[in-house]
């Protein structure tokens, strides 16, 4: 306990988790009086696997009705928003939904979070991405997730893909944040190393990040009664502590054996405990970077976070040496001072990422020198991330961190203090 906090926790409404959890689901809608649904998802989990088609019968023995919407697409764009609100309106046939299910990765679930506000008016997203009125009402959410990193099931924000500047914007509140999170790790046995690798680093990443971001009681919440992010605390640092520490375990095991259970089960326990860190406690230079390089290079996600985060941890450890110096101790790590063992902990990160087949320097990602001041600019100009990179300097620890990451340097690394492979943790 740290008795500055100035916690303000939102979770999902339910949490449940479990192998073959999925087959509650429908009993449980029954249960709390839900008759006329939205299912949101994509053509593969359509035409792929057999979840869909188990639900909706499952479903309409129950007598609840369900319109199902299969055209999810990879960061979704807010165009897609408001052509698939008009498709499903036209579905419905003015008919009011009392829930919206999503089924996929992160992109078919911000798509989901930002339906549930668009279809009861058929307002395009964007009049929604300046924050909620309080007579906006979004339909009730239930989330299920097909990845183990994103966290989307547990977050208030709906992140969207403006396609007119090639930026990424937030629909965000709380009141988005999921009715039901549903884990059923076997959604996640049969993901590919590639979707397995960018979830994995960005659940690490989300949970590093919140443990080492700005107090609950230096967070600036706009005077808001209900804000999506505060700042850390001793509750959100708990869920952090133990994501990393899963992580630890069984990230590298599961992209080396997708097969294998523990280590897919394990990595879905650290995605929804990341999630519920950083869904309070927020994020704040990893990100920020990482939404522009994206726009920039059209990138995944998981990458463009793996790539900036050795070089913004390099950039906060002088400011949380000792966090730092907890999460080197969770990887194995240990050097002859604070300093040497934060150095060592993002040189390990490093590696980590290049042993997941990620790129660890922007260069290697594609992007030109000359674009590295319009990215910093960019990544500067995601406020609400900015302001809450706790050093004294932002804008100039931006910069260092783009002109680092694009030349893969994380300074003259003091290589004598000892470490454990992931794989052996």
């Amino acid at each position: 306990m740290r008795t500055e906090d100035l916690i303000h926790f939102c979770p999902p409404g339910r949490l449940i988790i479990g192998a073959g959890s999925r087959a509650q689901l429908p009993s449980l809608i029954a249960h709390l009086g839900y008759r006329r649904g939205v299912f949101v998802t994509d053509r593969f989990f359509v035409k792929s696997t057999p979840w869909v088609d188990e639900y909706l019968k499952a479903a309409s023995l129950l007598g609840i009705e369900t319109v199902v919407f299969d055209g999810g697409e990879p960061d979704p764009t807010t165009t897609l928003c408001d052509s698939a609100t008009r498709a499903v309106r036209a579905l419905l046939d003015r008919k009011a939904p009392d829930h919206v299910i999503a089924l996929g990765g992160g992109s078919n679930i911000d798509l989901a979070k930002a339906l549930c506000i668009t279809l009861p008016s058929g307002r395009p997203v964007r009049d929604f991405v300046g924050g909620l009125s309080a007579a906006d009402k979004p339909i009730p959410l239930i989330a299920l997730p097909t990845t183990a990193g994103t966290g989307s099931e547990a977050t208030p924000g709906a992140i969207l893909l403006d396609p007119d500047n090639a930026t990424k914007v937030a629909v965000m509140d709380n009141s988005l944040r999921p009715q039901i999170a549903l884990i059923d790790p076997e959604f996640t046995y049969t993901c590919p190393p590639r979707v397995t690798a960018d979830a994995g680093i960005d659940a690490l990443t989300h949970a590093i990040e919140s443990y080492l971001t700005l107090d609950s009681a230096q967070y600036d919440r706009n005077g808001h009664p209900d804000p999506g992010y505060s700042g850390r605390s001793s509750l959100t640092m708990l869920f952090a502590r133990e994501a990393i520490s899963l992580c630890a375990r069984f990230l590298k095991r599961a992209y080396d054996h997708g097969d294998d259970v523990d280590a897919r089960t394990g990595m879905c326990y650290a995605s929804i405990y990341a999630a519920l860190s950083y869904g309070s406690a927020g994020l704040n230079a990893v990100h920020g970077i990482a939404y522009a390089v994206a726009g920039l290079t059209h990138r995944s996600h998981g990458t463009t976070n793996a790539v900036v985060l050795p070089y913004a941890l390099e950039a906060l450890s002088p400011y949380r040496s000792a966090e730092m110096v907890e999460i080197a101790q969770i990887f194995g790590i240990s050097g002859a001072g604070k300093e040497d063992t934060a150095r060592e902990l993002c040189n390990f990160l490093r590696d980590l990422v290049a042993d997941l087949g990620i790129p660890t320097s922007l260069k290697d990602l594609g992007v030109e020198e000359a674009s590295l001041d319009s990215l910093t600019r960019d990544g500067l100009a995601v406020t609400r991330l900015a302001k809450s990179f706790p050093v004294p300097d932002v804008a100039q620890a931006y910069r260092q961190i783009v002109r680092n990451a694009y030349h893969g340097d994380l300074g003259k690394i003091p290589m004598n203090a000892t470490h454990k492979r992931l794989d052996h943790v």
